[in-house]
């Protein structure tokens, strides 16, 4: 995890050097690798909990010049460390937790350019996670793995170079309620990102 974080930091480092050659176009694909703090919220009831982690991944996408603004797709595969607990749901003492893996995002987004190399940007799209539940209670426990289909909306700014790009966004994913073999627990999942973004143009 620590050379992911490293590896997006060298990436936007190398970068700078090209911010300030002349102006390169805002389109064009393309791939980085994406790093950052991942926080899960889990609610239930109108009591709700948190809990944070790390988010890795790589992402890969191509962006349309549209003169000042920009109007791109993207895919985006991650990760994460974060896991959640909550107890007293059904009765008390017992305990339900949830812990994020695998993350899938397919989206658009469109920016507006705020210098020669500079872009503001929203993105929305479909998002998948790969979550692993748990519930344990007076009787025993129960574990599954399961997928939850959500949205995901963010804000960013992003530096465009004539071969590097280097971006900082915030992004919220909804996942809605989590039903576990047909059991509705009445938990409801989301998320809060704040990832960085370094990599190449092409």
């Amino acid at each position: 995890m620590k050379k992911a974080v490293f590896a997006v930091l060298a990436t936007c480092v190398v970068s700078v050097p090209a911010y300030a050659q002349e102006d390169a176009s805002l389109g064009g694909a393309k791939v980085g690798l994406v790093a950052g703090y991942d926080s899960v919220k889990l609610s239930l009831d109108g009591e709700s909990a948190s809990k944070g982690g790390f988010a890795y991944g790589l992402t890969a996408g191509y962006d349309f010049d549209l003169g000042n603004a920009v109007v791109g797709v993207e895919a985006e595969l991650a990760d994460s460390t974060a896991k959640e607990s909550v107890t007293d749901i059904l009765e008390a003492g017992d305990e339900a937790s949830i812990s994020a893996s695998r993350d899938l995002y397919v989206g658009a987004r469109v920016g507006f350019a705020v210098g020669s190399n500079v872009l503001l940007y929203a993105k929305g799209g479909y998002t998948n996670v790969r979550i692993k539940a748990r519930y344990a209670d007076s009787t025993g426990s129960i574990s599954d793995s399961d997928t939850l289909d959500g949205f995901r909306v963010g804000a960013g700014a992003e530096l465009v170079g004539q071969i590097n790009f280097a971006r900082l966004e915030y992004r919220y994913s909804d996942y809605g309620e989590y039903s576990s073999g047909g059991f509705d627990t009445g938990i409801s999942a989301s998320r809060h990102q704040i990832v960085a973004t370094g990599g190449f143009r092409f």
